[in-house]
């Protein structure tokens, strides 16, 4: 059996230096961590047995709160397989939790600092609220790419200055989408995003795909290996082979390429977050002990 890299996609925040890898691998485990990018350092949040539907996931503009949409498969639990939740970024523990039972729809965007939209469509329920945060009722997509990932990926791409330069259907179930950003000395970084049923080896029915287009000249650098990449300041990052990179970029092309991190090696830890589920309270001790708050309720690991 191929064994590939971890696979890595990043949500940068609008109004802080911060972002949020989510790592992922084996397919069955993923990790959510918190990467400081005035200083390219990163602290482990949490990791969850199960599947982070990352296209349909968004960081907060100031960093600090996390929508996600997970899957672990224990259908009869309370969270009933799947659920869309909010969380402290770099954690995973749902401050709201909102169980759905399938795979249809879920996930969100931030559309304020605490307000949240939720993909709903339809099946969600409420298990646990907060607030802390709100959930946003009246907001309104501007248009409609369906109900799953691209529902909310594409929205977010959109919100975070990427342009839809074209779209393409290849078959009658596959298509190529376009999106634009621009970058210094007249370049553009080109994000190619993939869905169907003819991804390669490794990839799920969405993946991405990259290149530089210099806007004048016209010269292409295809990147293949990117399965993300984004605009931070006056730097491309990107990842590949379940590492995270950054270059600054001249007329000539990329420069001063740096690793920033090899996530590959790292493997399930038990963590818990440091604070309670149910009322917020921080942790006022080590986040590997448990603690009683003030609500009663031990803060206990809970997704």
């Amino acid at each position: 059996m191929a064994k590939f890299p971890a696979r890595i996609h990043v949500l940068l925040a609008s109004h802080a230096p911060l972002g949020l890898v989510i790592r992922r691998g084996p397919s069955n485990s993923v990790a959510t961590i918190l990467w400081n990018r005035h200083r390219d350092s990163f602290e482990l949040g949490q990791w969850l047995k199960g599947r982070i539907y990352e296209r349909r996931c968004d960081l907060s503009p100031y960093g600090d709160y996390f929508i996600y949409f997970a899957m672990n498969g224990h259908w009869g639990s309370e969270s009933k397989g799947s659920w869309t939740a909010v969380s402290r970024s770099p954690y995973l523990k749902a401050l709201a939790m909102f169980p759905k039972g399938d795979c249809w729809h879920g996930g969100g965007l931030w559309t304020g600092r605490k307000d949240y939209w939720i993909n709903d469509g339809y099946g969600h329920s409420v298990l646990r609220d907060t607030k802390e945060v709100r959930r946003d009722e009246s907001f309104q997509p501007s248009e409609y790419f369906g109900g799953e990932c691209t529902g909310v990926y594409y929205l977010r791409l959109l919100r975070d200055g990427w342009r839809l330069a074209e779209r393409v259907k290849v078959t009658k179930w596959d298509r190529k989408d376009i999106f634009e950003k621009p970058l210094n000395h007249g370049w553009l970084l080109r994000k190619i995003a993939n869905s169907g049923s003819g991804s390669p080896e490794g990839k799920g029915c969405y993946w991405d795909e990259h290149q530089l287009i210099h806007a004048k000249s016209g010269a292409e650098v295809d990147c293949p290996e990117w399965e993300w990449a984004d605009v931070d300041g006056k730097s491309v990052v990107w990842a590949r082979d379940g590492k995270l990179f950054r270059a600054g970029i001249k007329s000539s092309g990329l420069i001063a390429e740096t690793e920033l991190y090899d996530f590959n090696p790292m493997t399930f830890e038990a963590i818990e977050a440091p604070y309670c589920a149910t009322c917020g309270l921080k942790d006022p001790k080590s986040a590997s002990t448990s603690w009683r708050c003030t609500c009663g309720r031990y803060g206990t690991r809970r997704y």
